[in-house]
């Protein structure tokens, strides 16, 4: 039987401190991830949190870019994108345990521009090209052999040809209103830094 209670790790790889942090929450997460980067096997994994009806989903998802939001894909007609079309506040995470630093982000989610979302799409491998055409994400099926069926299918169908984005798939931005920066401190004395955006779009720091 797994005993839990004796699973610790102290923390000290590094302190934060609101006199050091830079003034804009974006310029610090570039810091903090190039620093993540360095160590971490997937530091752009982070955790998509939706709410539908007030019952909250999470689910791991890769950031793609950031700009004056947090850029993701996905397939608009899975569960998260059906849910983030109905209610756009959302929530993502970053865990970094390797530097033992965490990021979370709350604000509103929009759909990118349809040409962005072409510009993604038209880079991305041909297998992964593919998997966004023969996959309904979050509906069922009756086997992974109709998967790979429709897989092979869909590849004999594009064969010679530039497999073009499909509409059921495409960008999401959060566009952040909060950060809260975690890292870890000896004794669980933990040290948060948490940026709250004000009306005239300026970052409280506290």
């Amino acid at each position: 039987m797994l005993n839990l209670s004796e699973l610790r790790k102290e923390y000290s790889f590094s302190t934060l401190d609101e006199l050091q942090v830079d003034k804009n929450p974006f310029q610090q997460f570039k810091i903090w991830f190039q620093t993540a980067a360095e160590k971490v096997l997937e530091p752009n994994a982070m955790h998509l949190s939706t709410v539908l009806q007030g019952r909250p989903k999470g689910r791991i998802v890769l950031l793609k870019s950031v700009d004056n939001g947090f850029t993701f894909f996905t397939n608009y007609q899975s569960a998260k994108g059906q849910e983030l079309q109905n209610n756009p506040a959302a929530a993502i995470t970053f865990f970094w345990g390797e530097v033992e630093k965490q990021v979370r982000i709350e604000g509103l989610v929009t759909k990118i521009d349809p040409k962005e979302s072409d510009e993604y799409f038209s880079v991305r491998p041909r297998e992964s090209q593919l998997g966004a055409w023969a996959s309904a994400q979050s509906s069922e099926i009756a086997s992974r052999q109709e998967l790979i069926d429709k897989y092979f299918q869909l590849m004999a169908e594009f064969e010679g040809e530039v497999i073009p984005r499909p509409q059921h798939w495409g960008g999401f931005k959060l566009i952040p209103d909060y950060f809260e920066f975690w890292q870890g401190g000896a004794g669980r004395l933990h040290d948060r830094i948490a940026y709250t955006k004000t009306e005239g779009s300026q970052w409280k720091i506290t």
